[in-house]
């Protein structure tokens, strides 16, 4: 009798669990002296080959709650201390969803992320279905802002301006262009928008070519393209495919000049293309980090906390502060109440002044050109918006 007492108190002790894992926690904690804790989401890539870009938005996320805890915040008239709730998606849209839902059953406010755009947009969804403030500080595929979701913003230029200035510089590099991409809604939506351009800008487009973002070998692919003479081979995907892409065009005897977009243009490229990295030319959203209105004093407090700065990361940082001031102005970390601030923000961050239109995109940025020199990017121009 006791044994039987004893496994249905457990029974119910887990069933009990288990439907409290299910239900949203909508409540912050609260302290000692009113004081409350609230999360804020983080979800990157923070396994596998995209791993070291997407702790390197987990960690400009930290940078900036750990400075706004250390300012000991107040809103509503209680200390308020704010803990990041980090996810790895994987980079994967269904991953994407699931750890999504399982931040808001854990009760976050807001969220950072997602870094791709293939995660971004199916998440997308999930948060909005639940009213929870999203700002993606990386993902650029136009799609992920024209959904209509009232809680989507992002702090980054989107692939139509960043593919316009790309496929206007390719036509510049030669009259033939190649276009390669990785079938990733951030791929393939940069690679359509800068054939659109090159086009436009009066180039051939003589081959586009389709791979993925798992794919290592590419010989077949630009076997086709090296009969066909481009001048330009643009590749629309992540650094760990563009290096061996480059790897392999020097292999083939390619002469045509790589370029690519925002995914490319990081240390990691040039680490894992080595002496083929040279000669590269790929662009990001944005000012380089030295002409950035903060930059300098970004990449020092980064730099000594986590190393070399990879991508996105001053960007997520902003992002950060972004969502904390929207809730400063309304007074609130209720969702439904601080989100009506985030489309009214007006910030000067790291990155530059941010301010949102209606559907959530950066209003304005410029997008800045660069070419792999002696081991490293270094700066060709800064293109500013028309």
């Amino acid at each position: 009798m006791k044994s039987t007492l004893l496994a249905l108190s457990v029974a119910m002790a887990v069933g009990l669990g288990v439907s409290a894992c299910g239900e949203k926690k909508t409540e912050a904690a609260a302290g000692e002296n009113g004081a409350v804790t609230v999360k804020i989401g983080q979800s990157s890539p923070l396994t596998g080959p995209q791993a070291h870009i997407g702790k390197d938005n987990d960690n400009g996320v930290r940078l900036a709650i750990d400075e706004i805890n250390a300012s000991k915040p107040v809103i509503d008239g209680k200390p308020v201390t704010f803990e990041v709730m980090s996810e790895d998606d994987q980079a994967d849209p269904k991953t994407a969803t699931i750890v999504a839902q399982r931040m808001i059953d854990e009760g976050i406010v807001g969220v950072i992320g997602h870094l791709n755009s293939g995660a971004t947009i199916p998440a997308s969804k999930v948060y909005s279905d639940n009213n929870i403030p999203q700002i993606s500080p990386s993902a650029t595929a136009i799609k992920y802002t024209d959904q209509g979701f009232k809680t989507a913003f992002r702090v980054m230029t989107n692939d139509a301006q960043q593919g316009k200035v790309l496929g206007a510089y390719a036509a510049k590099l030669g009259k033939k262009v190649a276009i390669i991409d990785d079938q990733t809604a951030y791929g393939q939506g940069l690679a359509a928008e800068v054939e659109k351009a090159a086009k436009a800008a009066g180039a051939e487009v003589v081959a586009v070519e389709h791979t993925n973002d798992k794919a290592s070998d590419f010989t077949a692919i630009l076997t086709s393209i090296k009969g066909k003479a481009p001048d330009v081979v643009f590749f629309g995907g992540m650094d760990p495919q563009a290096a061996p892409i480059a790897k392999q065009m020097h292999q083939l005897g390619m002469t045509a000049q790589l370029l690519g977009g925002d995914g490319m243009q990081t240390p990691k490229f040039i680490e894992l293309a080595a002496a083929d990295a040279e000669g590269a030319i790929a662009s990001i959203p944005g000012l380089p980090i030295d002409k950035m209105p903060k930059g300098a004093d970004f990449k020092q407090k980064f730099e000594a906390k986590y190393g070399q700065i990879q991508l996105y990361s001053p960007y997520a940082y902003d992002a950060a502060y972004v969502m904390v001031d929207a809730m400063k102005r309304a007074n609130s970390t209720d969702p439904a109440k601080y989100l009506p601030e985030l489309g009214k923000t007006s910030f000067e961050g790291v990155t530059g002044k941010i301010s949102f239109d209606a559907k959530g995109d950066l209003t304005s940025g410029p997008i800045t050109l660069y070419k792999v020199q002696a081991g490293q990017w270094t700066t060709l121009e800064t293109i500013l918006p028309q």
